[in-house]
């Protein structure tokens, strides 16, 4: 589809469930509105493990009053992807893949987006909800980059029969773990705490931590990867360094938001929490018609901001862009 409009009330950058949700509410108070995606729509979903199943019921995950009905209590991960697909179809949403904004400017009518490809738009507001899957965490040691070593679980069936070691205490590395061990992996895990994380689902924990119990996932507490060669992966445990074997690595570490991003649009960025500076009841960063919505707002305190509340901010941002009387000439 050829898109021609290069200009809108609102432009939005990012096209996952807050996104998308800002553009259905821009939509319905008669805003004329264009979203922006660098990959495929709610792309961070698309990349999610295949076999997952989402903690929330699907009522939870719900945007632009269209219902998301499904035969189980908890949707997969396909049936999410399906979801927003509808909803944006539904609402006939201008979203606009594969094509990442470089640049928002100030400009005499409010903004200029512009994007790798080369595009350019106008806007006279602009709406930052990129999320933060983009950016794992990292641990910051010698062979982190090494091939194969990924920062991203997908599925089990790749690494059957092999020695795995997977980084982490909390959900992504607990479900990684006993997805690899289900699917015939011998699995390790490799975790800085006492223990696992109280935050696991709480289905999960009594599962993996069984699984510890037993033998069938060893796991190694208080310890912390020094550096990752070919073929394995040096700890620091309390009984001193181990290698451990391992042909692949999984970090799954948490992610952060895109803060170098944000700083080059021109948002504040508090240095302790890296959460952009914003008028909570509003969501309007220090530039005026900037905002910020779903879990960009929240720093590396991503773990507060979900689908679940995250959705909500649409309706707060349009309220406040229909207060402050900025449209486009």
């Amino acid at each position: 589809m050829v898109h021609m409009d290069m200009s809108a009330d609102v432009v939005i950058v990012g096209a996952g469930p807050s996104g998308l949700s800002c553009a259905v509410e821009a939509k319905a108070a008669g805003l004329s509105v264009i979203v922006l995606e660098k990959g495929s729509l709610v792309d961070y979903i698309r990349r999610f493990p295949a076999n997952l199943v989402w903690f929330s019921t699907p009522e939870l995950l719900e945007i632009g009053g269209v219902p998301f009905v499904i035969s189980t209590v908890r949707p997969t991960r396909v049936d999410t992807l399906n979801y927003y697909q509808k909803v944006a179809g539904y609402h006939g949403l201008d979203v606009r893949c594969f094509d990442p904004v470089q640049t928002i400017r100030r400009s005499s009518d409010g903004f200029e987006v512009g994007t790798s490809g080369g595009a350019l738009y106008t806007a006279a507001n602009v709406v930052v909800a990129t999320g933060y899957f983009d950016n794992p965490n990292r641990l910051g040691v010698p062979g982190e980059d090494l091939p194969h070593v990924c920062h991203y679980y997908d599925e089990p069936f790749r690494y059957f029969d092999s020695d795995v070691v997977v980084v982490g205490g909390r959900n992504s590395a607990a479900e990684a773990a006993l997805d690899l061990f289900r699917h015939g992996v011998r699995v390790r895990l490799v975790h800085r705490g006492e223990r696992l994380s109280e935050g696991v689902k709480y289905w999960i924990l009594p599962d993996i931590e069984n699984r510890i119990k037993a033998g069938q996932i060893r796991a190694s507490f208080r310890s912390t990867v020094g550096s990752i060669v070919s073929g394995g992966v040096n700890v620091d445990t309390p009984e001193g360094p181990v290698q451990f074997p391992a042909r692949f690595v999984f970090i799954l570490a948490g992610y952060h938001p895109d803060v170098a991003h944000m700083r080059a649009f021109g948002i504040d960025i508090d240095p302790e929490t890296l959460a952009p500076r914003h008028d909570e009841t509003t969501f309007e960063t220090n530039i005026p018609g900037l905002y910020v919505a779903g879990s960009a707002v929240a720093g590396k305190f991503n773990n507060r901001v979900f689908i679940e509340n995250g959705r909500l901010h649409g309706g707060v941002i349009v309220e406040a862009i229909r207060a402050a009387g900025r449209v486009k000439p």
